[in-house]
């Protein structure tokens, strides 16, 4: 049972992290915010009510919110029960025509609209869409061994910015048109970066299951350059999963993203810690010094 004393103290705290929010939320107003989420934050209902609350919380701050997600864990479920048996090659899984069929039942239905109606039912106003539409974003293949498998070429953010004129949250399934009418299935932290770089974004935001950059001490590095990433991807230190995910961020700089963050999705309100508070909650990558 809780006295008064206590409740007053824990008012008294919401309070004061209000109040030092106020600068957060007045720089971030009308700014675009692309947000890559999956990994363990898409696992349960519970995470995903989280998640979705915090992207309602922050468009009515004023933001502009874009959700870009991913969904590997279920499309293996599916082609398990559908029994088709995926070939790997030099590691990657080569997405076939059967494959492809699945890929994109599962990303454009059961993922993006589990999203969309939990950001919903927070009083949000999301719409669903995937690259293909209103050629949001158009691919080329990346190898043809690995099948429909795109990689971004050119982009179409038009329908993005009608959504936040109409007061609307995209939540965007990563798969792409070809040139000749083929889909494609784009990996989802590259379709972010994608994104974010046309809409020339303030943040592009990577939820993942660590907790950012870590340094040769296993420490995470919480502010980093163009060159440091670099410099600790050549010495070995950036290695395995994080390079991929590192690469992005400096290519949405490249293409005109302020700043980019990998942060850890399993923390409660990530997003909200990010953006609103001091100290952040992740590694940011700023193409230049603040």
């Amino acid at each position: 049972m809780k006295t008064q004393d206590a409740m007053n103290r824990d008012w008294i705290a919401t309070a004061r992290t209000l109040s030092q929010a106020l600068p957060y939320l007045q720089r971030y107003e009308d700014a675009i915010i692309v947000v890559k989420f999956g990994g363990h934050a898409m696992g349960s209902d519970e995470a995903m009510e989280s998640f979705a609350r915090d992207i309602v919380l922050l468009q009515q701050v004023g933001v502009n919110p874009v959700i870009v997600h991913g969904g590997g864990p279920m499309i293996n479920e599916l082609l398990h029960k559908l029994d088709i048996k995926s070939e790997f090659v030099n590691g990657k899984r080569v997405t076939d025509e059967a494959t492809v069929e699945v890929v994109e039942m599962v990303l454009s239905g059961r993922v993006n609209k589990r999203i969309v109606q939990a950001i919903n039912a927070q009083g949000g106003k999301a719409v669903g869409l995937s690259g293909k539409d209103a050629n949001l974003m158009i691919c080329d293949q990346t190898d043809p061994a690995l099948g429909f498998v795109g990689t971004p070429a050119l982009m179409n953010p038009e329908i993005l910015h009608n959504l936040f004129a109409a007061n609307k949250i995209p939540v965007i399934a990563p798969l792409g048109a070809g040139r000749n009418g083929e889909t494609f299935n784009v990996n989802g932290d590259t379709a972010a970066g994608a994104i974010a770089a046309a809409l020339k974004a303030d943040r592009l935001l990577l939820l993942t299951d660590v907790e950012g950059v870590k340094n040769a001490d296993g420490e995470v590095v919480t502010e980093l350059s163009r060159e440091q990433v670099q410099e600790m991807t050549a010495s070995g230190v950036i290695a395995g999963g994080m390079i991929p995910k590192t690469e992005t961020c400096l290519a949405a700089l490249e293409g005109g993203v302020r700043a980019a963050v990998i942060l850890d999705g399993r923390a409660p309100n990530a997003v909200l810690l990010e953006l609103f508070t001091e100290h952040g909650a992740g590694s940011i990558i700023r193409a230049l010094p603040r």
